[in-house]
């Protein structure tokens, strides 16, 4: 393919439209993969949970909670990752963020 005579913005489109159809692929290879995993496990009297786990791929354990909103329990941050709006504005407003430890 001869992409000398594609102008910036058309190579870009083109790449664009690349990454967007790569990805399709992928899902879409994904979930095919899936489907014959899932047909061999029945096969051998498994479902494919029993045999990878049951976690999906992307889940993650959430985060032990160490700090708490005193006044609304539900409220809560690990720590991790960045400080949520309500830990922002206890701090604005001149509070220490261990006075929200809970751990």
């Amino acid at each position: 393919m001869d992409l000398s005579n594609y102008t910036t913005e058309e190579l870009n489109q083109l790449k664009k439209d690349i990454d967007r159809e790569v990805q399709g692929r992928r899902k879409e290879d994904a979930r095919k993969a899936q489907q014959e995993l899932k047909q061999v496990a029945e096969r051998y009297g498994f479902t494919l949970s029993d045999l990878v786990g049951g976690q999906p791929a992307k889940a993650r354990a959430k985060g032990k909670v160490r700090f708490q909103h005193p006044s609304d329990s539900g409220k809560t941050w690990s720590g991790r990752g960045r400080k949520p709006g309500w830990v922002k504005e206890w701090e604005a407003s001149g509070r220490s963020l261990e006075e929200l430890r809970v751990d």
